[in-house]
């Protein structure tokens, strides 16, 4: 060993990855995680034991008939992997854990953006415009852009409909009825619910938080609904028409879950969320570089 270096390099959250360049999900059910010699394992249901790399990691997704030991959850959390609480196949948010931010540069941002009657409808509008590109927003109240947003999507599923050739009665879910709902509806609330729990584990690692949002209000998470209306129209409006064409009458949530994945990952999501957050923020270069 040539004299200077060393054997070992002390980790950091510098030298972590980030958010944008980590794997976004990993869907867990019924096993358990541990830790075992260090690592996080997850032995599932047949006693086999998968090594699971955190670090590399942006959530867990942790679903029915989990268990979790306090240093997994320890573990996790340390290497910036966010742990979240879901139903079955992801169909319902719960809750989310996470490492607290080191710094709250970034939530007194958000929080003095939102707070700012001008500033906050600044941000609302930059979202909208992602959405019409073509339009001219200027000097429309927020109130008028949701408006042209739920006509857009309520033509968009039509659209989809007709493309993919499947009936369509209408946006429907009841919570804890799940079965009630037809096959487009049942992969609607699947991916979405995915599709949150991705969302709010970036917001919570970026240091922001998802409870502070500027187009939604009153629910749990705004922030993360204000977001995730960026990516449901290619992440899951046009999934779920496709695979009701392609399941023909039966849900398959392996199937759902496999489709879904792809697609986040072609789309390269967490890049995606990490550039939106930035911009939206008025932040022009992330805190940390590159390695």
């Amino acid at each position: 060993m040539a004299k200077g270096e060393r054997l070992f390099v002390k980790v950091t959250r510098e030298s972590l990855p980030q958010v944008k360049d980590k794997y976004p999900f990993l869907y867990l059910e019924r096993g358990r995680l541990e830790i075992d010699d260090s690592s996080v394992k997850w032995i599932d249901a047949d006693g086999n034991v998968v090594p699971i790399p955190v670090a590399t990691l942006n959530t867990l997704l942790l679903g029915p008939g989990t268990t979790v030991t306090h240093e997994a959850i320890k573990t996790a959390t340390a290497a910036n992997c966010s742990v979240c609480w879901v139903g079955e196949d992801s169909l319902l948010f719960y809750a989310a854990g996470f490492l607290p931010t080191a710094d709250t540069r970034n939530l007194k941002l958000q929080m003095a953006l939102a707070s700012n009657e001008e500033s906050a409808l600044k941000v609302a509008r930059t979202m909208f415009a992602k959405r019409f590109p073509d339009a001219d927003l200027e000097g429309k109240s927020l109130n008028s852009m949701m408006g042209m947003e739920g006509n857009r999507v309520r033509a968009l599923y039509q659209q989809k409909a007709e493309a993919y050739g499947v009936g369509w009665q209408g946006r429907q879910f009841t919570p804890g009825k799940f079965q009630l709902s037809d096959l487009t509806n049942q992969v609607l609330t699947a991916t979405n619910a995915a599709l949150y729990g991705i969302v709010c584990s970036a917001v919570h690692t970026m240091g922001y938080s998802p409870h502070i949002g500027f187009i939604h209000s009153g629910s749990p998470l705004p922030f993360v609904y204000d977001l995730a209306d960026l990516y449901k129209e290619q992440l899951c409006i046009d999934l779920a028409f496709s695979l009701s064409r392609d399941m023909a009458g039966r849900y398959d949530k392996h199937k759902v879950s496999d489709a879904f994945r792809k697609r986040v990952i072609a789309i390269d999501l967490l890049n995606l969320i990490t550039a939106d957050i930035n911009e939206l923020m008025g932040v022009k270069h992330a805190r940390r570089a590159r390695k």
